[in-house]
Parts: structure tokens; sequence; C-alpha cells
């Protein structure tokens, strides 16, 4: 039985893996491509959607930490899918976005500037570095081996909050530039 569960874990590890080189990948393919699809106006409101999907699992991301603060478990395990299951459809709105629009340049000047582009560039490599952290994470809970989740989000937590927290505040800085 044990032979099983370990030869499952490594191909969940090793699918783990694969999403979280696959992902960026995808992400900067789609950002090169400089010839866009065309899926009708409705895409120019997906930076919109994906500011809520952002400020929605910041939010959901605190309430699940003071749920587990609490020993609620299964309300947190509840709010944190949550939170993972907005990932997937940020991913989901951010590709069809990308596919579909150019990117927008940001407008703003002096100082503004720096902390935009320190806040842009923060978010994107640290978003790399939370994808495998947060897809470890959620399998650890999922198999039940709480102390390996338990010793993952003291690391993947706060990077993952941070993520979607600067997430909001560069749509909030660059949305006066969406056409």
């Amino acid at each position: 039985m044990k032979a099983v569960r370990a030869k499952q874990d490594k191909a969940s590890m090793t699918f783990i893996n694969v999403v979280s080189i696959a992902v960026p990948l995808v992400v900067a393919i789609l950002l090169g491509i400089r010839q866009k699809i065309d899926l009708g106006a409705w895409t120019k409101v997906l930076p919109h959607v994906i500011g809520a999907i952002n400020t929605i699992t910041s939010i959901l991301l605190i309430y699940g930490l003071f749920l587990i603060k609490q020993k609620q478990i299964e309300r947190h395990k509840k709010v944190m899918s949550m939170a993972f299951g907005l990932g997937g459809v940020f991913l989901v709105c951010y590709v069809l976005y990308h596919l579909t629009n150019p990117s927008t340049s940001f407008g703003g000047e002096g100082i503004v500037r720096y902390f935009y582009y320190f806040i842009l560039i923060s978010h994107i490599l640290l978003s790399l570095v939370v994808l495998p952290l947060v897809l470890r994470a959620y399998f650890f809970a999922w198999v039940e081996e709480y102390e390996l989740h338990r010793k993952l989000t003291r690391f993947a937590f706060p990077i993952w909050l941070y993520v979607s927290i600067t997430g909001v505040i560069a749509y909030l800085m660059i949305k006066p530039y969406y056409v």
C-alpha cells in the first residue's frame, strides 16, 4: 500500500513540476505574440475581472488564515479551496486577455512610475515562485500530509498574499490607461 502511495505522490509531484514550468512558459509566449485573436469586445473587461479576482483572493487568504488560527479546519479548507479555484479562473482570464489584447503601457511619471514597476516586477517574479509552492501546499493538504502542508505554507502563504495584493495594486495603478 505504501509503494502505491509513494508512486502516486511521485506522479503528483511530477505533474506539479510540469505545471509550474508550463504555465510561465505559456504566459511568456502569449505576451510575445504580436498578432492577437479577435474574440470580441468583451475581452476588454477581463483586466477588471482579474482585478476583482485578485481582490477576492486576497480577502479569502486573510480569512483562511483567521480560520486556521481559530482551529476551524473544515471552513479553512473550503475558503482556501475557493482561493485556489480563483487562481485557476485568474489564469484562464489572464491567458484570454493576453491572447486577445495588446499589453497596456503604464502612463504614470516620476516616483509613481518607479513604484509601479517595483510592484509589477516583484509581483511577476514572486508569482513564478509561488505557483509550485501553492500547488504543493494544496496537494499536501489534499492527501492529509498536514505537517508538510504546515511547513510549506509558512513560505507559500505570505508570498501568495503578497502576489494577490500587489496584483490589486498594479491593477489600480494601470486601470486609468486601459483603452
